[in-house]
């Protein structure tokens, strides 16, 4: 939204909002624009009476969706616009109402042109989220069904075995007719169905009362989901059905789950929903168009613009950032879009009601015409296999791919005010061989600290443990526990941070102090304390289908907290290192590095994936799929990957000259390049991300070709003390990563404020329990 419209160049096709075309003007002496404005239309009234028409009520969901038809809608009734373009011509404003027949036939084609163009929402296609996205059934094409059917009435159904007239399925190969399973509460029915199935063996049912021209619910015993059987038609004939003329009695298994997510209150808690929120305006309080699916983007960025040093290098910077390069290239320059981000939050110019009517008043009910990120959200995820896409993201996975572009975006521009300095930190690791007593310290660098949920710390196990016992007793009996019966650990966060810091044994270690297998313990620190520290709840886990899913777990948040036990202490006097192993017998193993990539896109570490891969002798992604999961919980599953070899056996290693020279032109030695490209297979991608991840390895190479600039543009490290105070969270509604929906809850102005999507409003009950991330700020 640009208040007074829209200005796009008629030669260079870039578009400007009203307070940024004079200083393109003034830049580049381009006076010709096409103006496109789009004004709202007065509300329609009762002719006779005067009074507004009631808009239709709002509608129940029916699909486990998020903006699709019948799914959950996060936006309020939408207002109709009337487009009025013109041409003008600068400096002086001047105006040529639309359509013209005397403009010249080159300005009219130019029109037409830009006109007719897509905008990029549209070429962008915003795709939704859909949780009822289901497989066709391997079943489908080739279903067996009995010769000589029993015709099935089109109602009056009973149950073949007890005669239940709810919840009734028809087996689509013999026509019985059976109930369902019985939930927990004794409603739904008594199982014959299923039992029929283990007889049988026959596969596809389809639920009774779901049937209608559109389709139905079809369930696979077999494949144990509910499917599609794109054949349905077909099958439902054999039996005499006709599909046409069917109509919907009962409530389908995606109705079912809402009425079950629902009541769980995930989605209400989070979203504070039912509450009559004091909606808010103004600078920092800007609300963000989701762009179908990039409800984990808006969170991210809003926290991150929380942040002071963000702020300073973007917005505040806006007018140098812009003066300083050219038009053109805004579009694909990371800078100038982090900017132009800044502004539209921060400056409080598009923090404009949804609902402002044509007399510019505003109806207060939090929802904002916001930002639309589309260019920001398409450069961001360029190249990137799951950001480029319209898919549902791992906010903690987006946020460490926006720090990497960001940071290399810094050292690109030899820029010495990189905001991310705020947020990095360095971890240490201590290992102590147990038969030598000698150690090991080493450190990586960190963005956020990840922290595991330790179920055995919950401070109501009991209560927990006795309900996970009748869990598995109601599903025994193929039973359901009702959704207000249902009990979450609850954990608090100082276990979390106890259970990161607990010593781990390694059983497997090759100790350089011995020549030989020995055990050693792993512990794990904090060396140096950022300004901002982001922390990572692991609420997600891969469950055996690789599938993640969401521990349903409340975190006891403390609202400050101190670390101090959690730093590191690095080499103490009385302890002695470890002999460093023979550097001549280390060689880097050759991988597949396709596999390695579509590893690292699901959001492993980067090691992890290339000793995957190479462990399973380059086998294929399956193979090394299942590799991780064997070893997720390795205590060295992130370390690098080293092997010995004999000097013989050591192959030659040639880079890529065209890689190397990218790397230089980015400010790195050519010493640092060949590195970087031979621990990752000359990737010149791969070998980038290496560098940013490598720090400190690459520091040790040719040091002193670095300049004074080099040097002021590389990473740094901010250390103090270790009070910290909660400022934001991210919270995640859904079962795991590739679904659901992102809020977040930001402390400004002495208040918990929420931003959901293009919804700012003062928070009332803030969900810190419920949060995926958490950043808090240094005391």
């Amino acid at each position: 939204v640009s208040d007074g419209g829209l200005y796009v160049c008629m030669s260079s096709y870039l578009s400007f909002g009203r307070s940024y075309v004079e200083k393109y003007f003034q830049k580049t002496g381009h006076n010709i624009f096409l103006h496109l404005k789009k004004v709202a239309k007065p509300t329609k009234t009762d002719a006779e009476s005067g009074d507004e028409i009631d808009s239709p009520p709002k509608k129940k969901p029916i699909r486990l969706a998020i903006g699709v038809e019948g799914g959950f809608d996060l936006n309020t009734k939408e207002v109709d616009y009337e487009e009025v373009n013109s041409i003008v011509l600068l400096p002086d404003f001047t105006v040529i109402p639309l359509p013209d027949e005397t403009l010249p036939d080159k300005a009219q084609l130019c029109v037409s042109g830009i006109l007719s163009v897509e905008s990029a929402s549209l070429t962008n296609q915003m795709q939704s989220w859909d949780g009822e996205e289901r497989k066709v059934s391997i079943y489908a094409e080739n279903l067996v069904q009995c010769s000589n059917p029993r015709k099935i009435p089109p109602s009056g159904w009973k149950c073949d075995i007890c005669g239940l007239t709810t919840n009734l399925w028809l087996n689509l190969t013999d026509g019985s007719i059976l109930c369902g399973r019985k939930y927990f509460d004794g409603s739904g029915g008594n199982g014959h169905a299923l039992e029929y199935y283990e007889k049988t063996k026959f596969p596809l049912c389809v639920k009774l009362g779901t049937i209608t021209a559109e389709g139905a619910d079809v369930y696979s015993y077999a494949e144990d989901d509910m499917v599609i059987d794109p054949f349905l038609s077909k099958h439902l004939e054999h039996f005499g059905i006709n599909i046409t003329s069917m109509q919907k009695t009962e409530k389908t298994m995606a109705e079912l789950e809402i009425d079950a997510n629902m009541k769980l209150h995930e989605w209400d808690v989070i979203q504070e929903s039912g509450r009559q929120l004091q909606p808010l305006s103004g600078p920092g309080y800007t609300g963000i168009k989701n762009l179908g699916n990039s409800c984990y983007l808006n969170s991210v960025m809003q926290v991150i613009f929380s942040i002071p040093d963000y702020q300073t290098r973007y917005y505040e910077r806006i007018n140098d950032i812009f003066n300083a390069i050219n038009p053109r290239d805004i579009p694909t320059n990371l800078e100038a879009q982090l900017a132009k981000f800044g502004h539209g939050l921060l400056s409080g110019s598009y923090s404009i009601s949804s609902n402002t009517n044509t007399n510019n008043e505003q109806t207060h009910d939090g929802q904002q015409h916001g930002i639309a990120p589309i260019n920001f959200k398409n450069l961001i995820g360029a190249g990137h296999s799951e950001f480029s896409t319209g898919k549902q993201q791992d906010a903690s996975e987006y946020l460490l791919h926006l720090i990497n572009c960001i940071d290399k975006d810094e050292y690109k521009l030899k820029s010495k005010r990189n905001p991310n300095d705020c947020l990095r930190f360095e971890i240490e690791e201590r290992i102590q061989c147990t038969k030598s007593g000698k150690v090991r310290y080493t450190s990586r660098t960190e963005y956020v600290l990840s922290l595991p949920i330790s179920l055995d710390d919950a401070v109501n196990k009991e209560e927990f443990l006795h309900y996970e016992q009748k869990r598995r007793e109601t599903e025994a009996q193929k039973e359901k526990i009702p959704a207000e019966a249902v009990v979450r650990p609850k954990v608090p966060l100082i276990s979390c941070f106890n259970a990161f810091a607990e010593p781990e044994i390694i059983s497997d270690f090759y100790s350089t102090a011995l020549g030989e297998k020995s055990t050693a313990t792993k512990t794990t620190r904090i060396k140096t304390f950022p300004d901002y520290l982001f922390i990572q709840m692991k609420k997600f886990t891969v469950g055996d289908d690789w599938v993640p899913k969401k521990l349903d777990v409340i975190i006891d948040v403390e609202d400050t907290v101190d670390l101090a036990q959690y730093r590191g202490t690095g080499l103490k006097a009385t302890e002695e290192l470890l002999p460093e192993p023979d550097k001549e017998e280390i060689e880097e193993p050759r991988i597949d590095t396709n596999i390695v990539q579509q590893l690292s896109d699901m959001g492993f570490a980067f090691e992890s994936c290339r000793k995957a891969v190479h462990f399973t002798n380059n086998s294929g992604i399956e193979a090394a799929m299942s590799w991780i999961m064997d070893h997720m919980n390795d205590p060295d599953f992130t370390d690098p990957l080293v092997l010995k070899s004999n000097s013989s056996n050591k192959s030659s290693f040639k880079p890529d000259e065209t890689g190397v020279a990218t790397i230089i032109s980015m400010g790195f030695t050519q010493e640092q390049a060949v590195k970087a490209l031979k621990a990752t297979d000359n990737s010149v991608e791969r070998a980038l991300d290496w560098i940013f991840s490598h720090v400190d390895e690459l520091d040790s190479v040719d040091v002193n070709q670095d300049t004074e600039e080099d040097s002021e543009s590389k990473p740094k490290l901010r250390d103090g003390e270790t009070r910290y105070q909660l400022v934001a969270f991210i919270s995640h509604m859904g079962s795991n990563t590739f679904c659901g929906h992102y809020v977040c809850h930001i402390f400004k102005d002495g208040r918990w404020v929420i931003h959901n999507d293009r919804k700012v409003a003062i928070s009332e009950e803030p969900p810190k329990g419920m949060a995926y991330l958490y950043l808090y700020k240094r005391l």
